[in-house]
């Protein structure tokens, strides 16, 4: 067991819903166990800036079903230099803080591994990202409320591509990862999901003839509409550029819609607001116990740890049976067309 007085808490990076939820179960754990806990505003540049703020249970009583995060965020490119972690290391010296509390995602996780060269006290990740791309957990914070903002807004696509026997092409969030993508892309019934696992860039040229291809048999048909599900980041240019390209290529009339930051935004659901409350109150009794350096997970239904370095490693891929899934819902749809 380790005496802890004090444990610090920032939330870093893009927002997720379920963070403020988070926030709220380590305050009220530490509080039950008696340690103060504060926060730093804005994310890192917070913590180097010393922008402190005193969590107690009146801070967090009405904020569990609130998205955003009531710590702010940020980027911050001073954790990239030495003199950055240092002055983000001699706050955390100063404020005499002995454990601190990172609610994020890679980027913000591989800033805390680099704060360890000067930072002595306990540290601890809880994955906080709608990109659902950390290793060792079935599911980050804030996925779950992502998905179902996106598929509330694609469903509504749909509904005016029927209407005018429209073809749509949607970009979705998720940087790097496809998870959101393929999730929505099949529980939205998308005629088309363009991620990074089933998709190379290099093959551009290949795919515009096989979507216009498939767009034209729908369209002689009579299909009432054609959604285009892709990830951001994966199609040279975006949707806006796919929908240009096949106009001048293939002439085909299509529509871009980019859902951008809304899918950060929203109250979050009951799974991510439970997620988040079970990984606060497991942070609290893990430092307690003297854990340091890992990230919360959860797997199977059961909290788990993972080192930092290993959860930001991007081993965490796509389920190969949904991929199947989509690709089987496809090459029927194609057979049905024909």
């Amino acid at each position: 067991m380790t005496e802890l007085s004090k444990i610090a808490v920032l939330t870093s990076g893009g927002d997720a819903p379920g963070m403020n939820a988070a926030i709220r179960a380590i305050v009220i754990a530490a509080t039950h166990e008696q340690i103060e806990v504060i926060g730093f505003l804005h994310g890192y540049n917070g913590l180097i800036e010393n922008e402190e703020m005193p969590l107690s249970l009146k801070e967090v009583n009405s904020i569990i079903h609130k998205g955003g995060t009531i710590l702010k965020s940020a980027r911050c490119a001073n954790m990239y230099s030495e003199n950055g972690l240092k002055q983000a290391a001699n706050t955390l010296l100063k404020q005499r803080v002995d454990a601190l509390i990172v609610i994020g995602g890679d980027g913000s996780f591989a800033g805390l591994i680099s704060l360890q060269k000067y930072y002595s006290g306990l540290v601890m990740g809880i994955p906080g990202t709608i990109d659902n791309d950390l290793y060792g957990t079935d599911f980050t914070i804030g996925f779950t409320t992502a998905i179902n903002t996106a598929i509330t807004a694609v469903d509504k696509i749909r509904d005016t591509a029927n209407a005018f026997d429209r073809v749509f092409v949607i970009e979705l969030m998720g940087r790097r990862s496809g998870h959101i993508t393929f999730n929505v892309g099949v529980a939205c019934g998308a005629e088309q999901v363009i991620s990074f696992e089933n998709f190379n860039p290099k093959d551009q040229e290949t795919k515009l003839k096989h979507l216009a291809q498939e767009i034209k048999v729908a369209q002689k048909d009579k299909h009432q509409s054609y959604l285009i599900v892709i990830a951001e980041n994966i199609w040279p240019g975006g949707a806006t550029a796919l929908v240009d390209q096949l106009k001048e290529f293939q002439s085909i009339d299509a529509t871009a819609c980019i859902l951008g930051h809304i899918q950060r935004g929203g109250s979050p659901v009951a799974k991510d607001r439970i997620l988040a409350t079970k990984m606060g109150v497991i942070a609290v009794q893990l430092l307690i116990e003297g854990k340091s350096n890992v990230m919360l997970g959860e797997k199977n239904n059961i909290i788990c740890e993972v080192s930092l370095s290993q959860a930001i490693k991007h081993l965490k891929k796509v389920s190969p049976t949904l991929i199947k899934a989509q690709e089987t819902i496809l090459a029927f749809t194609a057979q049905q067309l024909e």
